[in-house]
């Protein structure tokens, strides 16, 4: 072990990890790596205790018509293949999760098509609307209203006003920063043609939700050919982003995934080691009250790695739906997450798409408090 990663650990043990730690500690070397995810295993036991949580959620792709066109993305389609879900098609989504015990409606979808494709200005013409997120908001209070699912969505980029339109019908909302490198949006970047993927317009979404006092999730996505250097001032942005506003619930840790027919196809994917030591510097540098999460479908062989590194919670787990950005990796069972998780002995609750800090913390719209008092136990978690 070098001399400067043993002063990093000890700069990180006393809780003061600025940007040069960080960045020794996420450059560790092989035999270093097992002694940061012991300090990240430790300060999860710490600050978070056995439990670890998911959510029961049913996944709904309003639309995968995007005007961003992400280098490793296999989610969006063009016209004619593109689709905007109509509200009766939503709702039988809704309500087969419903049936399956889920929660959360996940909603996910592309970003503004509205401003690349004049089929999707017709289609939300078609159902009397100007933009995706109008269209949004009102899917959210149709499945609210009737199946009592809590909506957690994901729309890309929005303004202020974006977010206090959705603010009263959604539990939490989510927007991956991704990483804050502007170089990451240059030519022959993965960002290039992505208008929404620009860091400030991320930073600027992610504080409009904090001004709004919208429990939120973001994350950093790694393997898509930022630096090391980069991962820690994207976790760093994130930091300073909930020191200041203190609405971030979750950062999530996403390892990139080759699709086929991407730019990116042939991009070789960030080792588990690469992703649990980056899971380790994540949970060192961010505030104990944040929770970090990475999905459990993405490393499946790997779980017990990745609980050692320092998550805490699983994410969103479906039982009807497949994952639409990762279909080829199919959900684990809860009873098999259940397993791995008391394997390493910990404890798997579920939650709603609002974690219990932020509902002790007032962060529930006024509309949605009724709803979830029925369902959490004393401690905020699902009543078993």
């Amino acid at each position: 072990m070098s001399k400067k990663f043993e002063n990093a650990l000890f700069e990180a043990v006393e809780g003061k990890v600025d940007r040069y730690t960080a960045q020794v500690l996420i450059n560790a070397q092989a035999k270093e790596v097992l002694v940061l995810i012991l300090l990240a295993n430790l300060i999860r036991d710490r600050c978070k205790g056995p439990i670890v949580s998911f959510s029961k959620k049913v996944f709904i792709p309003l639309t995968n018509a995007c005007r961003n066109r992400c280098a490793y993305c296999g989610f969006r389609r063009d016209f004619p293949e593109a689709k905007i879900l109509r509200p009766k098609e939503v709702l039988t989504i809704a309500k087969d999760g419903k049936k399956q015990g889920c929660r959360e409606a996940l909603f996910t979808m592309g970003e503004k098509p509205e401003e690349a494709y004049w089929e999707a200005r017709k289609a939300l013409r078609e159902i009397g609307y100007s933009s995706i997120v109008e269209y949004l908001r009102d899917a959210c209070e149709l499945v609210i209203r009737e199946t009592g699912l809590l909506p957690h969505s994901n729309p890309g980029v929005l303004s202020r006003d974006e977010v206090r339109l959705l603010k009263e019908v959604n539990a939490s909302l989510g927007l991956m920063l991704e990483n804050s490198s502007v170089r990451l949006c240059g030519k022959g970047m993965p960002h290039e043609l992505s208008p929404g993927k620009h860091p400030e317009a991320r930073v600027r979404t992610i504080e409009a939700a904090g001004m709004e006092r919208v429990a939120f999730t973001t994350g950093i996505l790694i393997g898509i050919g930022e630096t090391l250097e980069e991962r820690v001032d994207s976790l760093l942005t994130i930091r300073s982003l909930h020191e200041k506003y203190g609405h971030i619930q979750e950062v999530i840790v996403q390892p990139f995934k080759a699709k086929p027919g991407t730019p990116m196809s042939n991009r070789p994917e960030p080792s588990i080691m690469d992703l649990a030591k980056t899971i380790a510097v994540a949970r060192i540098l961010l505030p104990i009250d944040v929770n970090v999460q990475t999905p459990p479908n993405l490393s499946l062989g790997y779980c017990k790695l990745l609980l050692k590194a320092g998550i805490n919670d699983w994410g969103g787990i479906s039982p009807v739906t497949k994952d639409f950005i990762n279909p080829e990796y199919p959900w684990p069972s809860v009873s098999g997450l259940k397993r791995i998780t008391e394997e390493a002995g910990l404890t798997l609750k579920e939650r709603l798409p609002i974690y219990p800090d932020f509902i002790r913390k007032g962060y529930l719209p006024d509309s949605l408090r009724g709803i979830v008092a029925e369902l959490v136990d004393k401690d905020g978690y699902v009543k078993e």
